[in-house]
């Protein structure tokens, strides 16, 4: 068993018997559903739209590498710079050559599970680089020395009461503040550092290939002052993000809002073509996209996971997921949690020792339902664990339990070799530490069904 399994499991069992942890996750997804159900009243035919997006980000997927060529070619001709990072380090080395050339010593930062995903905020403090989440939820975490906890909303785990207590812990404000207040204690410390900082980072929602430029969607303008005040403005984002048209986003835009946050569109939809043009009053005197594969390639080349990368972020996925409601987001100990997390981490960072990832459901077919894009999540689930057992990753116990199991269920002389007591025993040797301690085991009758009716029907 890999290292990473066995901290997995370990996390698990204890998470999933907080039940003060349950019950905060449950009331926030509880708020969640709500105003999803009211926000999918602007489709007419919410089916067809789903559909829709599938096919385009298909088209887009199956043609990535022209649509990114072209992508470049009309940002460069804006004045833009286009940056092709293969790994992390290349990415977080590119980062840092702009950073040092600016003599950027404070950067400000939007929302970008990117930026997570290379770990650019501890890079960046190795280097002595001061980096500042602007947004929220992010500001919470990286108070409180944690990563997000679900993809859309980082803090979605704690209540106003424990946001209260954190900030008179680490800010010295007063104790028992209210949400309001504590929006205002934020923007009065960020609003000096988006002065300050030499260069605002942001990742980006959609690539937009026909005009160059990416979108950006938020709901509290923090990414729009990251690009305004400082005058360089890297946005870094995954390659798989790329959407054919610009009026591609008069159903992304609406369908990101809706399976995200519940609402008919997010307050700030920003999209940047480049550079500010002499013309224009504010934006960043130079714009880079860095454009980030890590692993995606490898998605990418296999033709039975390759729909992962239509995958938008909306994050409904994790809100529908039983097993992420019980174990929440920080037991994945990955950028990406939940179902859509377990299909994609093990191809990015390695199958052997995230193979674990994909058994982590109970294959219910939520995450398929809730998709925006009808990624078949539970089916890329299954192909996982296929593959992981085809690439010979499973141990040699496992495979000859599963083996014993076959040839058990398969015979209908050795189910019926074992009386029912016998059966208990086996069951409470095999999985009475891992399961009964806190479940009841299954009770065998002495005899079987099959027994029975020969006995009485002859």
């Amino acid at each position: 068993m890999q290292q990473t399994e066995k901290i997995f499991l370990a996390k698990s069992e204890v998470k999933a018997q907080d039940l003060e942890h349950r019950r905060k996750i449950n009331f926030n997804i509880s708020q969640y559903d709500h105003a999803f159900q009211k926000g999918r009243k602007q489709f007419s035919d919410m089916d067809t739209a789903r559909e829709r997006a599938k096919n385009v980000k298909w088209r887009a997927t199956e043609n990535l590498d022209k649509y990114l060529e072209e992508f470049e070619r009309i940002f460069t001709s804006h004045g833009g710079q286009v940056i092709w990072a293969e790994n992390t380090e290349q990415a977080q080395e590119e980062i840092l050559k702009i950073c040092k050339a600016k003599n950027a010593r404070t950067i400000v930062k939007s929302k970008s599970m990117v930026t997570e995903e290379i770990h650019l905020n501890d890079f960046l403090k190795e280097n002595n680089i001061e980096s500042i989440e602007t947004d929220l939820g992010e500001y919470i975490q990286q108070l409180d020395g944690e990563p997000p906890y679900h993809i859309v909303t980082p803090a979605m785990h704690k209540s106003k009461e424990d946001i209260a207590q954190l900030f008179h812990e680490k800010l010295q404000v007063e104790s028992g503040m209210t949400p309001e207040q504590l929006t205002l204690v934020t923007r009065n410390k960020l609003r000096q550092k988006f002065q300050e900082a030499e260069i605002g980072i942001t990742g980006a929602n959609f690539i937009l290939a026909d005009i160059g430029g990416i979108a950006i969607t938020e709901n509290e303008g923090n990414a729009r002052l990251s690009t305004t005040f400082p005058k360089t403005h890297i946005a870094i984002t995954g390659i798989e993000k790329v959407l054919p048209s610009v009026n591609d986003l008069g159903l992304f835009w609406p369908l990101l809002a809706t399976y995200g946050t519940g609402q008919n569109l997010t307050v700030y939809n920003t999209i940047f073509t480049g550079p500010r043009k002499e013309a224009e009053i504010d934006g960043p005197e130079e714009m880079y996209v860095i454009l980030l594969d890590n692993g995606r390639t490898n998605i990418l080349a296999n033709e039975a996971v390759r729909e992962s990368l239509y995958c938008i972020r909306c994050g409904a996925c994790l809100n529908a997921c039983p097993v992420y409601k019980n174990i929440g987001g920080h037991t994945y100990d990955t950028t990406y949690t939940g179902p859509i997390g377990s299909v994609i981490t093990p191809h990015m960072r390695g199958m052997k020792e995230y193979k674990h990832l994909s058994y982590a459901s109970s294959l219910c077919g939520a995450c398929t339902a809730a998709c925006p894009v009808k990624i078949d999540i539970h089916e890329l689930l299954l192909e996982n664990r296929h593959e992981s057992v085809e690439s010979h990753f499973t141990s040699k116990s496992e495979k000859m339990a599963w083996y014993l199991w076959k040839r058990a269920s398969l015979s209908r002389k050795m189910m019926d070799l074992a009386n029912g007591n016998t059966k208990n025993k086996v069951i409470n040797k095999m999985f009475g530490k891992a399961w009964g301690e806190r479940r009841n085991l299954p009770d065998f009758a002495p005899k079987s069904f099959n027994q029975l009716w020969k006995e009485r029907r002859g």
